[in-house]
């Protein structure tokens, strides 16, 4: 029950981020040139890399020691650590900026952004230790109003910038600066005073770098995974940032659904592992993974499936008409690699932090990331946009054999095959329904497709007892019979 009360409490964020992310693709691929919107995609990923690198070590062994700071009672130790680590992190990343600038130097679309992100890399560094201060606490209500307020009001000024003033790929990242100093106001109150008498003790620098710098490694080789495929299809395509652009449009719709529904379960999940883990070791851990791959699957295979039913609708619904068709090309296929990807990032990669084996997630996680640098460049030349799309698939499937394989060293995670089957063949009696309605294209036809495919899954899921559903479902009509009887 703890874990569906995380899942309820954290739906708001989800909800935020899947408008940031239909919105940002719907406004900017119409509001901004191709050109405009490649650049952006290109310059965001850039500060995704510069942020992890510098930043992210703090944020991860934040999280990691928050609870146990908690429990011991030395939470104003804790964020005085965090604090003085990331206000050095923040000069590193800042740093990295200026060597960014002078590889971009030359590009005017690219050199437009970097003044916002470089106002943005600290504003979203104090948001973060916040943010996953509350995580690790268990504080759901202040995560979600913080994240889902952060997510929506940066896309919210980011389009209304945009469209009024303009800023071309600045636009989005000048909304986030706008929404994330906002939002700062409330939480660095809240840091301080938990901080406040605190003194960072001998030994926890080195302690967190040991901890977070792994983590901070593998995430950066995430990003190669995810994100690699921009710099290398601007530099690789003869189409340059425009081919980015399609890129990005598809992706954005495509595979951040399907792993938006991943990170939510994972949000809800994660925190219990990990607890369980501390408190009585690898057997507790393993029950609650299997309720979150049980979740992943239940929630992530009919997504990825139905995105790739509704590829045109969708497309023609979310993406301005300069980039739809290759975007539409690309969603059945990117929603396929989303799914993969939220099983890589949330369930395998993630449980090398639980056992606490953080620098051996990196070292893993070379061999895909190595393996979509090498797709790419053999692949982008012969087939474009395409290549970089095969290369994507691939090196996530190697990812989660690699992974998978890895941490049976530590903790043997479970895999519900039966499950599994079960939400495959609910998934897939989708498809010759979907299939067989008319093509009359846009919205309608997006909402009716969602419609009926959603309905024709959760029938058969509940039929066949997919991940549990039947039983869920009976418990919660007792539970409802049982409060209304009383």
């Amino acid at each position: 029950m703890t874990f569906l009360k995380h899942l309820a409490g954290y739906l708001p964020v989800n909800l935020a981020s899947a408008l940031a992310a239909f919105g940002g693709v719907y406004v900017f691929t119409r509001i901004m040139t191709p050109e405009d919107y490649g650049a952006y995609a290109l310059m965001f990923w850039a500060m995704s890399v510069i942020h992890t690198l510098a930043l992210t070590w703090v944020e991860a062994a934040n999280y990691r020691f928050a609870a146990s700071a908690e429990a011991a009672g030395t939470t104003a130790n804790h964020y005085a650590t965090a604090l003085k680590l990331m206000t050095r992190s923040v000069a590193v990343s800042l740093i990295m900026m200026g060597v960014l600038w002078f590889f971009v130097r030359h590009e005017p679309r690219y050199v437009v952004a970097l003044p916002w992100i470089a106002a943005l890399l600290p504003l979203d560094a104090i948001l973060k230790i916040a943010l996953e201060g509350h995580r690790a606490g268990q504080r759901v209500g202040r995560y979600v109003s913080t994240e889902a307020a952060r997510i929506a009001l940066g896309f919210a000024f980011g389009a209304l910038i945009a469209w009024q003033i303009g800023l071309g790929p600045a636009a989005p990242l000048a909304g986030l600066v706008v929404a994330g100093a906002l939002l700062c106001l409330r939480e660095l109150p809240f840091l301080l005073n938990a901080a406040k008498g605190g003194q960072t003790p001998a030994g926890s620098s080195r302690v967190w770098l040991g901890f977070g710098l792994p983590v901070a490694l593998a995430l950066v080789l995430d990003l190669v995974l995810s994100g690699i495929d921009r710099p290398m299809l601007a530099l690789l395509s003869p189409r340059g940032n425009v081919a980015v652009a399609e890129y990005a449009a598809g992706y954005g719709v495509a595979d951040k659904t399907v792993l938006l529904i991943c990170a939510w379960a994972a949000m809800a999940a994660s925190p219990l592992v990990m607890a369980a883990y501390e408190r009585s070791g690898k057997d507790a851990a393993r029950h609650e993974a299997r309720n979150l791959i049980r979740t992943l699957l239940m929630l992530g295979v009919p997504a990825a499936v139905g995105m790739a039913l509704v590829a045109r609708p969708l497309g023609e619904a979310m993406i301005g008409p300069a980039l739809r068709e290759q975007a539409i090309a690309i969603i059945p296929w990117i929603a396929f690699s989303g799914l993969l990807n939220g099983l890589l990032i949330h369930y395998f990669a993630d449980a090398f932090s639980v056992v606490k084996k953080t620098g051996e997630r990196a070292l893993f996680m070379l061999v895909p990331a190595g393996a979509k640098i090498a797709l790419n460049l053999a692949l982008i030349p012969a087939f474009d946009l395409m290549g970089a799309v095969y290369a994507t698939v691939a090196s996530y499937a190697l990812g989660i054999l690699v992974l998978g394989f890895a941490i049976r060293r530590h903790i043997a995670l479970p895999f519900p095959w039966i499950d599994a089957l079960k939400v495959s063949i609910a998934a897939g009696a989708m498809v010759p329904v979907l299939m067989l309605m008319p093509a009359i294209g846009g919205w309608t036809e997006l909402l009716l497709k969602a419609i009926v495919g959603g309905a024709i899954y959760v029938t058969l899921a509940i039929a066949l007892d997919a991940g549990g559903a039947r039983g869920f479902l009976k418990g919660r009509l007792a539970k409802t019979k049982a409060a209304s009887d009383t």
